[in-house]
């Protein structure tokens, strides 16, 4: 297949915990031809919508999954100077932006849904992507989500708290476990931290109920193609942290999921994969559902390096097969004169 991944700049990778990367080297071994395009190489230019694309060549990379002491930037190779191909010309395109998920970010999924009615391929589906809020989805799924609220109304925000006594604010559009704050009915700074995150009223944010269970990890429950990977990640904080996120210093463990991990994820896979979500990342704190992360779920060489299960080679069988299922009902791409 030629394959587009869109992604951040490749520097910036981290390739011994990077999924994208972890995706990159397993097409390669099955013999796929990748193709690399930065967020703004996307673009719609003479009617259709092209990509600013480079062709990319890996070198010797399996040796820098998972070594840290190897990140740098000799791991690929880029065929200069770019091309501008239709996306409609790819076999796959595979967004992995990572959030912010800000206005560029939903110019991409208008852009990508465009190429989508052009005949491309795009996982996950940028419409779905973008009516998915990684934050407010577990709304859609109230059997397994604890007290909640959404909203910028300082009043509801400060019941809720009184009312739970502990716990958790955090924005709406955030990742990685910034500013999400614990806070609890007699915290002194709870009217400046709600000031805070709402822009004295302006921003919607949410407030859950504190689950004392982070403390044995936020686990990262991966879904392929509506089917669970059989290990999560649980991400342990840091002592004197409650947020277990990688990126604020927690520690990854990997675990078989729980009945509960999989009452969940046998409940959400189908739904999320039917609407065209095919890798998605729940988080799962105790025996609730935290997050419904879509944009550009990680945790797949983490999982690979302490059980041995191959994620990367699932997320493929399953692109493959969508992709042969797909092939039938493909608009033809438009081609310039």
């Amino acid at each position: 297949m030629k394959l587009l991944f869109i992604l951040d700049p490749l520097p910036s990778l981290a390739t011994y915990k990077d999924t994208s990367f972890a995706m990159m080297v397993e097409a390669a071994k099955r013999g796929h031809e990748i193709h690399y395009a930065p967020q703004e190489g996307v673009m719609w230019k003479g009617g259709r919508v092209i990509g600013e694309h480079c062709r990319l060549h890996l070198l010797n990379a399996e040796k820098y999954l998972g070594n840290p002491a190897l990140h740098d930037e000799d791991w690929y190779r880029l065929e200069l100077p770019p091309h501008e191909t239709p996306l409609a010309g790819f076999d796959a395109v595979l967004m992995r932006k990572d959030p912010p998920f800000d206005l560029e970010y939903v110019t991409s999924t208008w852009l990508l849904e465009m190429a989508a009615r052009e005949g491309a391929r795009v996982f996950n589906d940028p419409g779905a992507i973008r009516d998915h809020s990684e934050k407010l989805t577990i709304a859609q799924f109230p059997q397994f989500v604890v007290p909640t609220i959404a909203t910028r109304l300082e009043g509801q925000l400060q019941r809720f708290i009184d009312a739970h006594a502990d716990v958790v604010l955090k924005p709406l559009e955030g990742h990685g476990g910034a500013s999400v704050f614990r806070v609890t009915d007699r915290d002194a700074n709870r009217n400046v931290i709600i000031e805070t995150l709402t822009g004295h009223g302006t921003r919607s944010i949410m407030a859950q109920r504190y689950i004392p269970e982070i403390r044995d990890g936020d686990k990262r429950v991966l879904l392929i193609a509506g089917q669970p990977v059989p290990y999560a990640l649980a991400r342990i904080p840091k002592p004197g942290e409650s947020r277990g996120n990688l990126a604020a210093g927690g520690t990854g463990v990997a675990r078989p999921l729980t009945a509960r991990d999989r009452e969940i994820a046998e409940a959400l896979g189908p739904v999320l994969w039917g609407r065209g979500l095919l890798l998605v990342g729940l988080d799962v704190i105790g025996d609730w559902l935290t997050e419904v992360n879509v944009t550009s779920p990680t945790c797949f060489q983490e999982i690979a390096q302490q059980t041995g299960f191959d994620v990367a080679g699932m997320f493929f069988e399953a692109l493959e097969s969508a992709v042969a299922a797909s092939a039938g009902n493909r608009p033809a791409a438009r081609v310039s004169k």
